[in-house]
């Protein structure tokens, strides 16, 4: 397969086990450029490890994922993806602002007139000044949301990004994917949830333990 044509992210008999207990796979799937792959499973079906180790961080037992064709790589993985998790990953001392500075920062020029966009569009407009450790929950994915978008990533890996969110922040994410889609970007969602999906071009991969069905 050429890199031009590539999908962004594939797995292909991709198992995990933890304690000789199996988590999920053998699994095969991948996301072109310009679609969201909907990962769905009850609590504890392996969701949130299935992104983990897509992500890197944790070691797969056996099978072998690629990046644009190529075996995975960390390297290739940062310039390529970001990862949201079901933990915030930002810092409680460091008000809204100066996490989403520090993110930019890691990525490239710091645009400070896009980060003061990032704050209102994502509904914390008068927090810019607030620790992150006085945050609601909700307030804290919308936080967690908007340093998403801090640094250029083509690939999303998004570990439930609906939880601690009201209707209407279903529906920002929901606008965030078809933003990101149509500027050729991936998204891979996990949910245990039945929220609707983006209005984008989708696909459901559901997991159950030793299970899947794509």
């Amino acid at each position: 397969m050429s890199a031009a044509i590539a999908a962004l992210i594939q797995a292909d008999a991709l198992c995990f086990s933890r304690n000789a207990e199996r988590i999920f796979g053998p699994l095969a799937f991948q996301l072109q450029a310009g679609e969201a792959l909907m990962v769905k499973g009850d609590n504890g079906s392996g969701k949130t490890t299935l992104l983990r180790v897509l992500a890197g961080l944790l070691p797969p037992e056996s099978g072998e994922i690629r990046l644009r064709g190529e075996p995975f790589s960390r390297d290739t993985f940062v310039h390529l993806a970001a990862y949201l998790g079901h933990r915030h990953g930002h810092k409680a001392e460091l008000t809204v602002l100066q996490n989403l500075r520090f993110t930019a920062s890691l990525h490239g020029k710091v645009s400070e007139t896009h980060l003061e966009s990032l704050i209102g569009e994502c509904g914390l407009a008068g927090f810019e000044d607030t620790p992150a450790g006085k945050l609601s929950a909700g307030q804290n994915k919308r936080l967690s949301l908007a340093r998403l978008q801090a640094r250029p990533s083509t690939l999303w890996l998004m570990d439930e990004p609906y939880a601690n969110l009201d209707l209407t922040g279903i529906d920002w994410v929901n606008r965030l994917v078809q933003r990101h889609i149509a500027a050729g970007g991936g998204a891979l969602i996990s949910t245990h949830g039945a929220y609707a999906a983006p209005a984008v071009p989708v696909r459901l991969l559901e997991i159950s333990r030793n299970a899947a069905h794509a």
